[in-house]
């Protein structure tokens, strides 16, 4: 399956965009950019030339993804939402060897308008807000809202919340697919099957 790069959209000489990856209306993707295999970057999407996005990720229009950031596999960014790459920016400081790495793991959601501040980790399949601004990293499988955000609730790999306790140990099985999580110690894990 070829690319599909809209007609409006820039790829600079040097990006790199893996098989079935398609760059809609007004979008630019900087050299040096790093982009997976079957990827979905939505009107008005800026990449920066130090990002690297994996596979499957989809990117809502209006989304800027700047240098340090890094998307594993099958990432969700909602409409707008914002990264940020200086913890401290002024316009007339220079601060690009400062800049923090934000990672966000396979599977993780971030929902519309949300922020996720330089230098966290979001863990692997969570689920962020519309409107939440994460400021500290995320554990895996959290559920995540809130100015700063806060953690609600645990969140299966199918998007399904899950009815675990927040501050004590639990089991619980996704609705939808009968997947088995269980916390111990604050950590949220899916079981193996039988």
């Amino acid at each position: 399956m070829d690319n599909l790069v809209h007609a409006s959209a820039i790829v600079d000489t040097g990006a790199i965009l893996g098989e079935g990856t398609r760059v809609w209306h007004f979008s630019h993707v900087c050299g040096g950019a790093r982009i997976g295999n079957h990827c979905s970057l939505g009107q008005n999407v800026f990449i920066a030339s130090d990002v690297v996005i994996g596979h499957n990720v989809k990117i809502q229009n209006n989304v800027s993804v700047y240098d340090a950031v890094v998307l594993e596999d099958d990432v969700f960014c909602g409409p707008s939402m914002v990264f940020t790459n200086v913890h401290n920016p002024r316009a007339a400081v220079v601060r690009k060897h400062e800049y923090r790495r934000t990672l966000v793991r396979r599977g993780a959601s971030i929902g519309a308008n949300a922020t996720v501040v330089c230098g966290v980790t979001v863990g692997a399949y969570a689920m962020i807000g519309a409107g939440a601004v994460v400021t500290r990293d995320v554990p895996d499988f959290a559920l995540m809202a809130g100015v700063p955000a806060r953690q609600i609730g645990w969140i299966s790999r199918h998007g399904e919340r899950l009815d675990l306790p927040r501050g004590a140990d639990g089991r619980a099985c996704c609705p939808h697919t009968g997947d088995v999580y269980s916390v111990t110690g604050r950590v949220c894990t899916l079981q193996p099957a039988d």
